[in-house]
């Protein structure tokens, strides 16, 4: 039976009806998703896919209890953003996260070729503005995360973290009112 067309909501139900293919269609669909949840929270795209794998089976073995309050792509994320935080708490991963932090990240300037003085002072910004939102309190810090992918609506996130949308607007503004801050009175200046 075909899957392409066919809404997240018949596939849940072929799922539940034990159609393994439509939870293949699902999964197809979401897991970048998932993963780019984990990714904000983790750091590490390895931690990330991780847990991204857990949430999906996670979700597979919890489909009969999902209550359809919020889309299954909403749900997926939920799980997978709590699984990220379980991991995130952990000592290993938070040693792992600060004493070598992954490759590729957003906040680190790969583009060399504007110069070397151009990429040292790009290069140092980036490690302020690193240090700067893992100062953050963390209500403000995963709002922040979360939103930065690009990939998350504020409904996603609101629900992701169990608070109304407003409030994920509110810690939003603040986050970047914070570092806006905090950065000027570093030096830097706002373009």
């Amino acid at each position: 039976m075909s899957t392409s067309g066919v809404s997240d909501a018949e596939l849940v139900e072929r799922a539940r009806r034990g159609d393994h293919a439509a939870f293949g269609e699902l999964v197809d669909r979401h897991r970048s998703s998932a993963f780019r949840a984990a990714l904000a929270a983790l750091g590490s795209p390895e931690d990330a896919e991780d847990v991204a794998q857990e949430a999906l089976v996670a979700a597979f073995r919890h489909l009969a209890g999902f209550r359809e309050q919020a889309s299954f792509k909403t749900w997926l994320l939920s799980i997978a953003w709590r699984k990220a935080l379980t991991r995130r708490r952990s000592l290993k991963t938070m040693l792992r996260r600060f004493v070598s932090p992954a490759e590729g990240t957003e906040w680190e300037f790969p583009d060399r070729s504007r110069g070397q003085e151009q990429g040292l002072i790009e290069s140092e910004v980036g490690a302020h503005v690193k240090r700067l939102i893992t100062g953050l309190s963390p209500k403000l810090r995963d709002v922040l995360l979360l939103t930065t992918t690009g990939e998350h609506t504020y409904e996603e996130i609101a629900a992701m973290l169990k608070i109304p949308v407003g409030t994920v607007k509110w810690r939003m503004a603040e986050s970047r009112r914070q570092l806006k801050n905090k950065l000027s009175a570093l030096g830097y200046r706002s373009a």
